[in-house]
């Protein structure tokens, strides 16, 4: 297992808000479960907790609730997650000093094309979660959120008939514009969610 100097591996999960992160997180987390890995969740937000117990309440009976954490950044929760990731890394060495055997963190962040980065310091791996329903065109307008990730998640593939969304030509311009991999996911009908487990695992757990 490859491990931070935290002794436990992170994986940053950002996107726009609607993208489908928690929907996303919600499908991945009871998997990291089933395969024995002891999991913890962040949520960050500006001044509330909402975020953290909308997850806590679905994660009841999968992850212990202490293990699931809101970190209120007071600004742009991209700022947590980018310049000042101190307030993330507090709370993951709270969880590790409560549950020395954790493996794996997963911290969610809101932020837009350009924010939704990750320090290298917090997460090890990232996502980037974008939603057909923005628009077919993001790909191809690059940003560091789409192009700097380490998998480009490219969410609710369902809705493209409904927004007149080319899935061919997001396929494309994502193949155009990245080195690293991407997956189109439907979680609703748990469609991809596997092959991104896949790829979390091969990048942080099995690196």
């Amino acid at each position: 297992m490859s491990l931070t100097h935290r002794d436990v591996a992170t994986v940053g999960v950002g996107g726009p808000v609607g993208s489908g992160k928690t929907s996303l997180l919600t499908e991945l987390v009871p998997r990291l479960r089933e395969a024995g890995l002891d999991v913890g969740v962040i949520a960050n937000d500006i001044l509330t907790q909402e975020d953290a117990d909308r997850l806590r309440e679905r994660f009841a009976g999968v992850v212990p609730e202490e293990l699931v954490a809101g970190v209120e950044t007071g600004a742009c929760p991209h700022t947590g997650i980018r310049e000042d990731p101190s307030m993330n890394l507090q709370q993951i060495d709270s969880f590790v000093e409560s549950h020395p055997d954790l493996d794996i963190v997963l911290i969610e962040s809101g932020g837009d094309n350009l924010a939704a980065t990750f320090n290298p310091e917090l997460a090890d791996y990232s996502l980037y979660v974008i939603s057909v329903a923005e628009g077919d065109d993001i790909p191809r307008k690059r940003g560091p959120g789409v192009v700097d990730c380490d998998l480009l998640v490219v969410n609710k593939t369902d809705l493209a008939p409904h927004v007149g969304a080319d899935l061919d030509l997001m396929e494309r311009d994502a193949r155009e514009v990245r080195d690293g991999p991407f997956v189109f996911t439907n979680c609703k009908a748990e469609d991809g969610i596997d092959e991104v487990l896949d790829h979390v695992r091969e990048g942080v757990l099995f690196a």
